[in-house]
């Protein structure tokens, strides 16, 4: 069968990695893709929100199934535009999406439906600044659109929430509404389901690193690095997640006239008190699909195909055992401004066994890889358990280098000894 993925990115790159080995494929194409992705994929150059041409792309080369990576197409109508006309798409339509594309959608949803979530309002930008004066502190502060991963400031002093709305302002339209929101305390999960809109299949956890700098310090990123599984995630609370978040989420999209299908990304709290939303995001995580998928053995093009035809009771996962980690190598001054085109050096050198390097903002030019993006590269080492991964990835990092290169030495550091 011939598959399209959409997107250029490092989860894009593992999703190819991953779609690429099963034996049911024939012919696979990534837009635009990356240098990466490049030696596994045929490269197509048309931009991911460029629905008109992927719709054109997909429909003149005969694909059999299109995957989408990143949330932006999905706000653009992707899917509903392949499924329009017959194409075969996998991920949610616009309107399951906004679970993911308006924050003041997904609090409203799981206000109404009684998911548990912290509490909240929504005002306007402007409105944001006099009612932060007399705000419980710490507070959290989201914008209500898409703003890659760096929507969310929690603000411990008015200082730090002033400056958190000053920002804001240069994400535009995403940042129109702002909700200010009652601050956790407790420890972050990312959990995943595969879902045909009625039935979802657990698809295992991870946790992320947001901040950019050791010790949780900094602006908050797309994500420095995850490992997977999460030592937090036992049976019990895989079944309470299931049954208090997961399965009322699905009933209320459907109720709402918005079945969902595709992945699920659960953003999680757990507190003293409980377990609680902290958002949704309507894909995979970016790092956490570069931990998730090398760890898993079962074909994700049937796991796909099953959820489009409402088989997913068919499907049994298998899972390789023990830990998987990812480090994000960034460019100097991400997740602000940086350079590109610079020297990436090692990067052609062999890497040792169960170490993977999954690309992210790479280029090939004159015989040299370059620096593309604010996230280079992602480092993903599998192990016996989380210190083995550990040890792996941190060696293998010692053969890259670029100018300015950094990342974070304490991924996974606090859990892996569980």
């Amino acid at each position: 069968m011939k598959v399209l993925v959409i997107g250029g990115g490092g989860r894009e790159h593992a999703l190819v990695w991953k779609i690429a080995q099963s034996p049911r494929i024939e012919q696979l194409f990534c837009a635009p893709g990356n240098a990466g992705i490049s030696e596994i994929a045929e490269l197509i150059q048309i931009p991911v929100d460029d629905i008109d041409r992927l719709v054109s792309f997909a429909k003149i080369r005969a694909v059999d199934l299109t995957v989408v990576g990143p949330e932006l197409p999905l706000a653009h109508r992707i899917v509903d535009r392949f499924q329009e006309i017959g194409l075969r798409i996998f991920g949610p339509r616009r309107a399951a999406a906004e679970i993911e594309t308006s924050k003041v959608f997904s609090k409203a949803l799981m206000d109404k439906y009684g998911i548990p979530t912290a509490k909240s309002e929504v005002v306007s930008h402007e409105a944001a600044y006099t009612h932060i004066a007399s705000t419980d502190l710490p507070v959290v502060l989201k914008v209500d659109g898409l703003a890659a991963g760096k929507g969310v400031v929690i603000a411990h002093s008015r200082a730090e929430a002033i400056a958190g709305l000053d920002g804001f302002k240069k994400m535009g339209d995403a940042a129109n509404q702002i909700i200010i929101e009652e601050y956790l305390e407790g420890e972050e999960l990312s959990f995943f389901v595969v879902t045909d809109g009625i039935r979802a299949l657990p698809l295992g956890s991870a946790q992320d690193h947001k901040r950019v700098f050791d010790g949780n310090l900094g602006p908050n990123t797309g994500g420095m690095g995850a490992f997977s599984p999460s030592p937090l995630l036992t049976p019990a609370l895989e079944s309470e997640i299931m049954s208090k978040v997961i399965d009322p989420t699905l009933q209320a999209l459907s109720k709402e006239g918005c079945p969902y299908q595709g992945v699920l990304y659960a953003g999680l709290m757990l507190t003293k008190k409980g377990l609680y939303v902290l958002e949704f995001n309507a894909r995979w995580g970016d790092p956490e699909a570069q931990t998730l998928l090398p760890r898993l053995k079962t074909d994700w093009v049937d796991v796909m195909e099953a959820a489009l035809d409402g088989r997913l009771n068919q499907i049994n996962l298998e899972w390789e055992a023990g830990g998987s980690i990812c480090l994000i190598l960034a460019s100097g001054g991400y997740p602000g401004s940086y350079e590109k085109g610079e020297i990436i050096w090692g990067i052609q050198d062999p890497l040792p066994d169960g170490v993977l390097l999954f690309h992210a903002g790479t280029t090939f030019k004159d015989g040299e890889w370059l620096t593309a993006g604010g996230r280079v590269l992602g480092i993903t080492a599998l192990g016996r358990n989380l210190s083995e991964a550990r040890r792996q990835a941190y060696a293998a990092v010692k053969q890259i280098s670029f100018e300015k290169m950094h990342y974070r030495t304490d991924i996974g550091a606090a859990r892996e000894s569980q």
